[in-house]
């Protein structure tokens, strides 16, 4: 019986710390005029002049704009440029 309840306690925590990582995930996506996106963890004030567009984590580009549109990762701080990160 004790090993019943050591394994729902094993269960019921390793499913508190699954939401806990899944709650942590990226929550904006951002996009500047060149078509590149990458995903940030906070909603950064970015500079007008930058051109840069932040979407909620759930938007999609459309079927028609696949090819407008690519995905650039990048971890810190900063924003795509033509091809370069730019870390602030």
């Amino acid at each position: 019986m004790k090993s019943i309840v050591k394994l729902a306690s094993a269960a019921l925590l390793g499913a508190t710390a699954i939401a806990f990582t899944a709650s942590s995930a990226s929550a904006y996506i951002v996009c500047n005029r060149e078509g590149e996106c990458w995903h940030v963890k906070h909603r950064y004030q970015y500079h007008p002049e930058f051109g840069l567009v932040i979407h909620d984590d759930d938007w999609r580009w459309r079927d028609e704009e696949h090819d407008r549109y690519r995905w650039r990762e990048h971890h810190g701080r900063g924003y795509w440029h033509n091809g370069i990160w730019i870390s602030f």
